[in-house]
């Protein structure tokens, strides 16, 4: 089953389709515009109100169940997920009877995205390693775009995709929900303040993972379920038989052709706070120590430590950011009291200033300096940063009136991201005690050949970049 059982309910491309294509086109080169009601344009009856927008969502279940509830405030036009039984529970559970039926129904996100010029924005919330595949086709046909953290699985996907943002002027925007929290922005403003004085150091760390690591690839196979296509799940990765629930739906983020390991996961909502505050760019070099990788480097290992070096820039001194994952955990500070909590329950960030230490918890929460004499002794800095209406919210009022823009898109995102996989990369590159020197300008490190092996990879046919 690839289309919604209604078949006659499928739009073709008469002149009037091609024509709000075009519109939407010429619209979203011009510095700002308003969706325009489709009767004007002559679209069909059912669909959104004039103030909504078209969206549809790759990925059903998990994240992607989240994503479309989120965003259901707009007219969710179509589903696209692999496995039938999730779009069957999404359905049932996020919409009401009436409008379940409108919704357009895919298994594959190709044919989604080729038949149907109605929709105007898609969520992407699938498995690493697909992210960029449907991000390029979408964005070729000139669709808006939310994508699941981490935004890529790849350092040059990450490349690519703010490349093709840019030449494309779609609204972008990843889906690292703290980013748009109020904790995100007072941090920015601890920081901009200069309470804290010269920051020299941060540490970021994080319980994940909480699935499988450091293990081989099991042998054997299982049958696909009849309601699964275990070919487009696996989509650009390597052919490897089904196996039930080692992949899917969850254990795939600890597996490398899936997933980015525990930094893609949680490095988007625990590094990203002293990213953007510090305006810290790309690592000038990278280093690591991890435990054992699974068996010929299936999955990640179930420990490590990464250490990043940022150059100084015209704001700031240099700076050095340590990451902690798998139950390893910074040095606790003399200026954290006796029973306080280092971070929360998921995490934490500690930025070291010459000054004072600001500590956070993951997404942002309950930004602190310690000691905590310390912050009921200082003046809260001034609110300097326009707050936010939302991840989701952002990026719906960008789409809709193009002087409005989102925090976290692909310009910003994508550089978060790479730094992020570059981690995975000296991680891997430690088995061999390598410290790694990077070239950001020209995406390449200068010292050790295999790296730079692994800021690509292939593809298989049919789910390349188009």
């Amino acid at each position: 089953m690839s289309k919604h059982a209604d078949q006659s309910s499928l739009k073709n491309t008469s002149d009037t389709s091609l024509g709000r294509r075009k519109f939407l086109k010429t619209a979203a080169a011009t510095s700002a515009f308003m969706i325009v009601p489709r009767h004007v344009l002559g679209g069909p009856a059912y669909v959104a109100p004039s103030d909504k927008i078209n969206i549809a969502a790759v990925g059903a279940s998990g994240k992607g169940t989240t994503d479309i509830r989120s965003v259901a405030h707009e007219n969710i036009y179509a589903i696209c997920d692999i496995d039938d039984t999730k779009i069957a529970s999404t359905l049932a559970e996020e919409f009401a009877a009436p409008f379940r039926e409108k919704v357009k129904i895919y298994r594959d996100y190709r044919e989604m995205l080729d038949n149907e010029p109605e929709i105007d924005a898609v969520l992407v919330s699938i498995p690493d390693h697909m992210h960029a595949p449907v991000a390029t086709h979408a964005m070729g046909l000139g669709k808006h775009l939310y994508v699941q953290k981490p935004l890529c699985h790849t350092v040059a996907e990450a490349r690519l995709l703010a490349e093709r943002a840019r030449a494309t002027n779609v609204v972008t925007q990843m889906g690292n929900q703290g980013h748009a929290d109020e904790g995100a922005r007072v941090i920015n403003e601890w920081v901009a303040s200069g309470v804290l004085g010269e920051v020299l150091e941060i540490h970021c760390w994080t319980n994940r993972p909480v699935w499988p690591q450091g293990i081989a690839r099991p042998e054997g196979s299982m049958p696909v379920p009849p309601s699964m296509d275990w070919d487009l799940w696996l989509g650009a990765a390597p052919q490897r038989p089904y196996m039930d629930r080692v992949y899917h739906p969850f254990n795939w983020r600890g597996w490398v052709d899936f997933g980015t390991g525990v930094v893609g996961d949680m490095g988007a909502h625990i590094i990203d706070h002293p990213y953007w505050a510090l305006d810290l760019d790309l690592p000038t070099r990278v280093s690591a120590s991890s435990t054992r990788w699974g068996r010929e480097f299936e999955t990640f290992p179930i420990a490590s430590k990464i250490h990043f070096e940022f150059p100084a820039n015209a704001k700031r001194a240099a700076v050095k950011m340590t990451w902690y994952d798998g139950g390893l955990l910074p040095q606790r500070p003399e200026l954290l009291e006796n029973g306080r909590q280092l971070g929360d329950n998921d995490g934490g960030v500690l930025i070291v200033g010459s000054k004072n230490t600001l500590m956070h918890g993951v997404y942002g929460r309950n930004p602190v300096l310690i000691p905590e004499t310390r912050q009921l002794a200082t003046t809260p800095p001034p609110k300097t940063l326009a707050r936010s209406p939302g991840i989701y919210q952002e990026w719906i009022d960008a789409i809709k009136d193009r002087s409005k823009f989102t925090t976290s898109g692909f310009d910003y995102s994508a550089r978060l991201t790479e730094t992020m996989l570059l981690g995975n990369i000296a991680v891997r590159r430690a088995v061999d005690h390598m410290v790694l020197d990077y070239d950001g300008r020209n995406m390449r490190f200068t010292n050790d050949d295999i790296a730079n092996t692994l800021l690509d990879k292939p593809y298989r046919p049919g789910f390349g970049l188009g």
